[in-house]
């Protein structure tokens, strides 16, 4: 999968992100909706671009981030399956952000990868047999 094609489902699963954030949360305060935002949108928009402009530390930071969001949106999600409360928009913003995370961490994992293969020096030539004389 190129980068440009990740980029572009990372930026398609953020928008849906914002959308089920906002949507989905019409009863929570001000502040509370301000840092679900920063958290679950801005930092790992920021952290994408970076990788994008090809910062290498960005990209393991990207990883970092990713795996440990990840860690949470799974517990969250085994922690809501297994409760008796309502399920539908704690497990889909759950579902979304864990998927977000997931493709995170292949963005930043890969970017990780290939930026140390720019330029290479050029391969020696083999020595030319002698010559017969």
């Amino acid at each position: 999968m190129k980068q440009s094609t990740l980029l572009i489902l990372l930026l398609s699963l953020l928008t849906i992100e914002g959308v089920v954030l906002i949507g989905g949360n019409g009863t929570s305060t001000i502040s509370s909706m301000n840092w679900r935002i920063v958290f679950f949108i801005l930092i790992p928009l920021g952290l994408a671009l970076l990788v994008w402009l090809q910062f290498r530390w960005a990209a393991m930071a990207c990883v970092m981030y990713a795996t440990v969001g990840l860690a949470m949106d799974v517990a969250t999600i085994v922690q809501t399956l297994t409760s008796d409360t309502d399920v539908g928009g704690s497990l889909t913003l759950s579902g979304v952000s864990g998927l977000l995370n997931f493709f995170l961490i292949v963005f930043g994992g890969r970017s990780f990868l290939d930026l140390g293969q720019g330029l290479m020096p050029p391969k020696s030539r083999s020595p030319s047999p002698p010559s017969p004389s």
